[in-house]
This record gives C-alpha cells, sequence and structure tokens, in this order.
C-alpha cells in the first residue's frame, strides 16, 4: 500500500549521503514522498530530490576522490571562513540549472540560521541553490550568505532536524532521518586500534614517528571544539524529536564516517539504505502484529457473545 510521507533529513555533513539510501528503500518499499524539508546536507539532498535529480547527484557523486574534492575547495585568505563555497556550487548547478522552490514538484524548504540575530531563517520560495547555500554554510568553514541585509550560516545551529518546518496533508506521515549523531564508542576503538598498529611499527619511520607523535593525539583542540558542537547538535535534534514525536524516526548514529567523506558516497548510501530497511520491516512487523492482535480481539469478543 502507498503511503504519504513528510520527510524531514538532517544535517550531518558527508554523513548525509545515508539520506539517498533512505530515500531510496522508502520508495521501494511503497512509501510516496509528498514534502520535504531539510538543513544542511539535508537541504541540499532534499533539494535534488524535489528536483527531481537525486538519481544524477548520485551519479556524480560516484565521480568524488580526494582529488576532485580539492579541486571544487576555492580556499579563501578571509578571516572568517576557509572556503569560498562557489565551485561547489557551480558544480551543483551542472546537474541541475537552479529553479525556483515554488515551483519544484513537491513542497520543499530548507533551514538557515541568522548569525547577526540568532534567528532559524527557513526557505521556502526563492532560488534553490540561494536556499542550499545559505543552509550548508559551515561556521568558519564556508563564506556564510549574505541575503536581505542577513547574514545566513548552517542551519545546524538553531535546527539539525526540522521536523516542525516540513509541509503536511491529511493522513501523511511524519518520518524524520537524523544523521547527526555519532557512535562515540564506535570512534574510540577505532582510534585505539589505529594507535596500537602505530605503536606496533619497528620500523625507523614508525619509530621515529612514535617519538614525535603523542599518544593522545585525538585530544586536542579541534577534536574538542569539533565534539562539542556535534553534541550540541544532537541534542537539539533529539530534543526536536522529542517534542513532534514523527512518526517514524530513521536514526543512523556513525562511527567510522566524519563530515567530510565525501569520497565514501556508495559505502555512505548503503548504510542509510540498510538502516532504513530495519527500521521500516520492524515498523510493518509491528502494525501487523497489532492488526492480528486486534482481529483476534474482535474473534473472541464475537465468540463470547453468541
Amino acid at each position: 500500500m502507498e503511503k504519504d510521507v513528510a520527510l524531514v533529513l538532517s544535517s550531518g555533513g558527508a554523513r548525509g549521503l545515508a539520506h539517498i539510501g533512505v530515500i531510496e528503500e522508502l520508495e521501494s518499499q511503497g512509501y510516496h514522498i509528498t514534502s520535504i524539508a531539510g538543513c544542511s546536507m539535508g537541504a541540499l539532498i532534499g533539494g535534488f530530490y524535489a528536483a527531481g535529480k537525486l538519481a544524477e547527484f548520485r551519479q556524480w557523486m560516484k565521480t568524488i576522490d580526494r582529488r576532485k574534492m580539492m579541486e571544487l575547495t576555492d580556499f579563501s585568505l578571509s578571516i572568517n571562513h576557509i572556503v569560498k563555497g562557489d565551485k561547489i556550487i557551480d558544480a551543483m548547478k551542472e546537474i541541475v540549472p537552479d529553479v525556483a522552490i515554488e515551483s519544484l514538484p513537491i513542497p520543499y524548504c530548507a533551514v538557515s540560521t541568522d548569525w547577526e540575530h540568532g534567528e532559524e531563517v527557513v526557505f521556502r520560495e526563492g532560488s534553490l541553490f540561494d536556499a542550499i547555500r545559505a543552509s550548508i554554510s559551515l561556521p568558519t568553514f564556508f563564506d556564510p550568505v549574505r541575503r536581505d541585509g542577513r547574514v545566513l550560516i548552517d542551519g545546524g545551529v538553531v535546527n539539525p532536524l526540522p521536523l516542525n518546518r516540513v509541509a503536511r496533508h491529511e493522513g501523511d506521515m511524519l518520518v524524520g532521518v537524523d544523521v547527526s549523531g555519532h557512535d562515540y564508542e564506535a570512534q574510540s576503538q577505532l582510534q585505539q586500534l589505529a594507535k596500537a598498529k602505530r605503536k606496533n611499527d619497528t620500523s625507523l619511520g614508525g619509530m621515529i614517528l612514535n617519538k614525535l607523535i603523542p599518544d593522545n593525539l585525538e585530544f586536542n583542540y579541534i577534536t574538542l571544539l569539533s565534539r562539542t558542537s556535534s553534541i550540541m547538535i544532537r541534542q537539539n535534534s533529539q530534543l526536536m524529536a522529542q517534542l513532534m514525536k514523527p512518526d517514524m524516526l530513521i536514526d543512523i548514529q556513525m562511527g567510522k564516517y566524519g563530515s567530510f567523506d565525501y569520497d565514501k558516497s556508495e559505502k555512505l548510501i548503503t548504510l542509510g539504505r540498510n538502516k532504513a530497511r530495519k527500521v521500516l520491516n520492524s515498523a510493518a512487523q509491528t502494525a501487523q502484529l497489532t492488526v492480528d492482535a486486534g482481529a483476534a480481539s474482535v474473534s473472541v469478543g464475537s465468540g463470547s457473545e453468541g
């Protein structure tokens, strides 16, 4: 049976490529996405889906390796950002020309943040790529977007899982996909394995590196700030889920993949599809048990009345 879905895709950098797998699994199981809202990478994936170009985007992502990532990185000498972000948007426009959000086949919105006022900004009309570019403006990395007198940065700062912004219609299911979470235990185990491998390297180069590299290399000001930001974003997404109570929440926590692993798109897409399949199958089994229990109750009730 086809079921209408109001789909919400979270922020998460490259981990957001898992959204593609989730969408593919939803469609393969007969779900019909009737509206979509996204934040940061979720806004980008959602925008391409709403424009009917998600398959083309996936094929393009297969061509991305570390070398191409560098080619698409237009470094800046600014004091408030590292990358301008123009090259990546121009590359996106080669896949789908810019369109007005209000002309898309399904309702779409993207979330950004007004840096000066600390307010959420929701794009429901105007340029699709202006909305995407504003929503993905990771602070200190991408050049902030200046629009209508505002300075706009990544929407994940205020609303990483915008369940309260997606367009709804009667009878649809509210489905959220959250890739903002990290499996810190798995990450720690991977770090310990890497450290042990380095310590066991008895080559001359290995011994020199062991002398130069401190044991607590993974605990530095960059990782401290990164994890602090990730924890805050994760808390905001969980609070939103508690507030809005989606009909289905596909929560994908990762230990192996990071925010800049864009060259691992197929692995991330497969991970997202596998996770979605488990959640959808579990929900279907629960629904069937409920139906069976209801039928049994009616049967028993009818017998007792006779």
